[in-house]
């Protein structure tokens, strides 16, 4: 009898998460997959599929971008990491909040602020007298995503260094490892989880944004979350949501095959 009570002060609990789940995730998933598989009219057709061959290269451009972006971020991301998991308690604290900062402005205000001081009459280019210019290119949308993003690959980085154990390294060091073999052998490996989760925290955001690529593309290329937002302001809203579903099931592939080589006990992810 107790544990039937149990059982239903448990579905009770759980009650307002399925109806959130089952209203904001699954029923808008359906709705995309209704439309990507429909005309216009309503009747089954797979010709908003076949017709995403037409998209390869904005496909190709986005993955391209978001790559460098995410190999940048790491490359910034992981001495960062080392650094703040390495600091005293007290430093450590600071060192994050300074980190997460920015994320407490809203992603426009970051982006128009990038906008504002490398655009060709902006603060820099004032300040130096020169005509630098930057907005408009790849460069600035990779700048973009590696300061909107950069948090989400330090912090899961963070998580796993913190936790190895410092007598590891200090054996390491005294079985006769270098600085260098202490880093490859023990350090990375053993924060390898952290590492795969950020990654994965900053290609799938990288790959769908729109608005940075916007802003600071100016217009002169479009990557993939350009593309759907375009097709669903015009109302081609079957073609949007096609291409949104091809995204979404590429993400998932991407979150499962990491999920697999990572261990979501130390910082990993779960699908």
């Amino acid at each position: 009898m107790m544990k039937k009570k149990q059982s239903i002060i448990h579905s009770i609990a759980a009650a307002p998460h399925i109806f959130w789940s089952v209203l904001f995730i699954i029923l808008p998933l359906l709705i995309v997959v209704y439309y990507a598989f429909t005309d216009g009219e309503g009747n089954f057709s797979f010709e908003n599929i076949l017709s995403l061959g037409e998209y390869a290269e904005i496909f190709g451009l986005s993955l391209e971008l978001s790559v460098i972006a995410t190999f940048v971020c790491l490359i910034i991301g992981y001495p960062l990491a080392m650094i703040i998991a390495k600091s005293k308690p007290k430093h450590q604290k600071i060192f994050l909040m300074l980190l997460m900062l920015p994320m407490w402005t809203n992603l426009l205000i970051r982006t128009y602020s990038i906008m504002a001081i490398f655009d060709d009459g902006g603060i820099l280019n004032s300040l130096l007298g020169t005509t630098f210019h930057f907005i408009g290119t790849k460069g600035a949308v990779i700048f973009g995503m590696v300061y909107d993003f950069l948090p989400y690959m330090v912090l899961p980085i963070y998580t796993c260094v913190s936790k190895i154990d410092k007598h590891m390294w200090e054996a390491a060091s005294d079985l006769g490892c270098s600085p260098t073999k202490v880093l490859t052998k023990v350090i990375i490996p053993l924060s390898m989880s952290g590492v795969i989760s950020g990654v994965t925290m900053v290609l799938v955001p990288s790959i769908s944004t729109f608005y940075i690529s916007q802003k600071l593309g100016g217009g002169t290329f479009e990557l993939i979350g350009d593309t759907i937002e375009r097709q669903f302001v015009t109302g081609a809203l079957n073609v949007g949501a096609a291409i949104s579903l091809v995204m979404m099931i590429l993400i998932l592939i991407s979150l499962s095959v990491m999920n697999k080589f990572s261990d979501s006990s130390d910082g990993g992810i779960i699908v």
